[in-house]
């Protein structure tokens, strides 16, 4: 179980003593989180805490993974040990800096990290109380991360996918930036040559929580078509909901697909070939 429920959530509160992270992106980011956010709650930004940003986006994209032992000693700073139990719900129902924190906690081997789904809406309509009171951080030594142990491609990796029949390399962003009918964030529009587009949002209910595991098995199952998930490779505009994605297979029982992190921001940067429409 990668994902669990409002009631889970309380039920997790009530009986057991988790670190709870409230995981957010954006300018405004501590801001949202000084207004509302779970007792105990602590922050944890996406464009400083869970992106090492090198100022040229061709070279990683806009969100470039942080090294692991940095990232290391920041969990050691939330206090987060092998130990812990983990849960982590941000303000976009689990589809942004949520995912994004799962995905890097996993792959620094650490077992016990759940994702709220619906995030912060699910939380607030659950009657779970609020507060504005910062957290106390109680920290630990650094967790001990040996590499990233979770599958990360490189665009040349990506590149040979698209052209694998055997292989498949997902686009989770809206049906129209794949198309290339606009781009709102990146300098170029347009998907992968190869790819397919399954937009993350489409992981989500009429709720805009997760599905169930049933239901994304089926999904993905269908998606998939028989090709091992070892073989997939999961993007969007920069390495952050395509973790959405990951973490939906990984509740669906589907286990091995890669990450690219560089994804689009990176992709459109370079010489590389960009396609539009349904191609």
């Amino acid at each position: 179980m990668n994902i669990i429920t409002t009631d889970q959530l309380k039920t997790i509160l009530e009986n057991e003593d988790p670190i709870v992270i409230d995981a957010r992106g954006g300018t405004d980011a501590l801001e949202r989180y000084n207004q509302a956010h779970l007792k105990n709650a602590q922050f944890v930004d996406l464009e400083t805490d869970l992106s090492e940003k090198t100022g040229d986006p061709s070279n990683g994209g806009r969100h470039p993974l942080p090294e692991p032992n940095d990232f290391g000693r920041f969990l050691g700073i939330l206090g987060i040990s092998p130990s812990s139990t983990v849960v982590v719900y941000d303000d976009k129902k689990g589809a942004n800096a949520a995912a994004r924190f799962w995905w890097m906690l996993k792959a620094a081997g650490h077992e016990k990290v759940f994702v709220v789904s619906g995030g912060l809406d699910a939380i607030s309509e659950a009657g779970i109380d609020l507060t504005q009171k910062a957290a106390s951080l109680h920290a630990l030594e650094e967790y001990p991360i040996k590499g990233w142990q979770m599958p990360l491609v490189d665009a040349e990796d990506v590149a040979l996918a698209a052209a694998d029949p055997e292989s498949m390399v997902i686009d989770v962003r809206e049906h129209y930036r794949y198309l290339g009918e606009s781009e709102p964030i990146d300098l170029v529009a347009g998907h992968i040559p190869g790819a397919v587009n399954i937009p993350y949002t489409s992981n989500l209910d009429e709720k805009g929580e997760f599905m169930s595991p049933a239901d994304l098995a089926a999904k993905y199952k269908e998606a998939l078509a028989d090709k091992d998930p070892r073989k997939v490779i999961v993007h969007c505009g920069s390495g952050v909901t395509a973790c959405h994605t990951l973490l939906a297979l990984a509740e669906a029982g589907m286990h091995g697909a890669s990450l690219y992190v560089g994804s689009w921001s990176e992709w459109s940067r370079t010489e590389r070939p960009i396609a539009t429409g349904e191609e």
